[in-house]
């Protein structure tokens, strides 16, 4: 690990499984949908949620992020041979906006603002979303800001979106380490010259493609300790 944490000043963080679990979705579809095991559902669903971000940035087919999680939950659940009709797609749909926050978000990030380090969401979720799950994760008051690839109309990994975070906080690249539970964020920030923070919440094994993260941890409030706030 090559993490440099005298050179950080800001925090960057991703919103979906690293500050609220996707997981929780599985919830929503088993109280509209008739499934047995919607865990299946729920990794397709993500999965094709992530796909469609990139396919979009290729294409230059931007729609925005809940658009493309709709899209995503469509071919998910008739992938799976679920019938479900246009209002219950929607009511599954917005449980995004009401994501159960992980324990230790509140305290990391609090423990980083104390120590003087300028917090952000850096994330692929358009405005309303972020809107909503920094309420929900009772974050609102510890950050800066939050910025979307909306701004960009384009999707991580695209280099020029972490350009555009620096820009935003007014930080040089290389003073921001961005946090993500997603391996292809991660490289994507290590790739335009953030320092990337992989959060392995699940204990994943180490990707063996691409450029490896700065530092590697299981939960934030270790991120906290190797920042020495």
């Amino acid at each position: 690990m090559t993490l440099e944490p005298d050179a950080v000043t800001t925090v960057t963080f991703d919103s979906y499984s690293t500050l609220v679990d996707v997981d929780a979705v599985e919830s929503a579809l088993e109280a509209h949908a008739a499934v047995d095991d919607p865990a299946p559902i729920s990794r397709t669903w993500r999965e094709r949620s992530m796909q469609y971000t990139l396919v979009a940035n290729h294409l230059d087919a931007y729609e925005t992020f809940y658009e493309l999680n709709r899209d995503a939950l469509e071919y998910a659940l008739a992938a799976h041979g679920v019938d479900c009709d246009a209002d219950e797609r929607e009511e599954i749909l917005s449980v995004y906006h009401d994501l159960e926050v992980f324990d230790d978000v509140r305290e990391s990030v609090e423990r980083l603002r104390s120590a003087g380090y300028d917090c952000y969401v850096l994330s692929n979720g358009n405005p309303e979303m972020l809107e909503s799950m920094v309420e929900g994760a009772e974050i609102d008051d510890l950050l800066e800001g939050t910025i979307s690839a909306h701004e960009l109309e384009t999707f991580k990994p695209a280099p020029e979106l972490y350009r555009h975070a620096a820009g935003r906080t007014g930080t040089p690249i290389g003073e921001i380490a961005h946090v993500s539970a997603l391996w292809f964020d991660v490289q994507g920030a290590v790739h335009a010259g953030m320092q990337g923070v992989w959060l392995d919440r699940k204990g994943d094994p180490k990707e063996p493609f691409g450029p490896d993260p700065d530092a590697v941890v299981e939960e934030l409030v270790e991120l906290a300790d190797v920042l020495g706030a």
